[in-house]
């Protein structure tokens, strides 16, 4: 009973391995089968739809290139800008400077044409005034010997009077009134004789000779006149020599 248990499932198990063995070769046959023209026509599309999204992922890839290559474009021409900028702006300040320059020489210029006018009108000021103070002091000097003249003519009387009558009174006479004439033309154009006798010592209108003893006099008092000193319109025009106390 055993032995043929045993050999019913030997049998069965062959059996499965040869349905197993025939599905295999059906399914080899139906690998090597070649597609029917539906299936071609089916699997078809799919293969242009690859293609179609290959074009669209090149066209998209050109897009973005195009889209880099402006942005770098872009970028170029922001950096280029500041550059040109930057030019014309030293440039601008060039102009200016040489504008500001050219503005500064002509001034320049102007200052000293002013400068060479005036100083050729102070030359010609100066050399006009020297030439009115030369006629000035000519005409003074020729109204002075003017007033003197008749002194000289009257010591020529007296010299011509003394020498004919040999009279000492009337020669002297004489000169007094010659010497009167000419004080009084002399003061009249300005000349005063300085006071010095029995003044204190003034070193601006006196001039000291010597230093002598005096009884009843203060020291630095002038004591006696060796000549005369004159002032000519209050200006010292020659000190008096005199002696002084000590």
């Amino acid at each position: 009973m055993q032995n043929d248990t045993t050999a019913q499932q030997g049998g069965e198990r062959e059996a499965e391995t040869a349905e197993a063995r025939e599905a295999e070769a059906r399914t080899a046959e139906a690998d090597e089968t070649p597609p029917e023209p539906d299936e071609l026509a089916a699997a078809q599309p799919a293969t242009e739809d690859v293609d179609e999204a290959t074009e669209d992922e090149d066209h998209d890839q050109a897009v973005t290139d195009r889209a880099d290559e402006a942005a770098e474009d872009e970028a170029a021409e922001a950096e280029a800008e500041p550059a040109d900028t930057a030019t014309a702006a030293d440039a601008g300040a060039a102009s200016a400077v040489a504008a500001d320059l050219n503005a500064a020489r002509a001034e320049a210029e102007s200052h000293l044409d002013d400068l060479r006018r005036l100083q050729a009108d102070f030359d010609n000021y100066r050399k006009r005034t020297l030439r009115e103070q030369t006629a000035r002091a000519a005409s003074a000097s020729q109204a002075l010997v003017a007033k003197l003249l008749p002194v000289l003519d009257n010591f020529e009387l007296a010299v011509s009077a003394a020498e004919q009558s040999r009279d000492f009174d009337r020669m002297l006479k004489g000169v007094e009134m010659v010497f009167g004439e000419l004080r009084e033309v002399l003061q009249g154009e300005g000349l005063v004789k300085i006071e010095a006798e029995g003044k204190p010592f003034d070193p601006e209108r006196h001039e000291a000779v010597v230093a002598v003893e005096q009884e009843d006099t203060e020291p630095g008092t002038v004591v006696d006149i060796v000549r005369t000193g004159y002032e000519l319109r209050g200006k010292v025009l020659r000190p008096a020599m005199v002696k002084v106390a000590k």
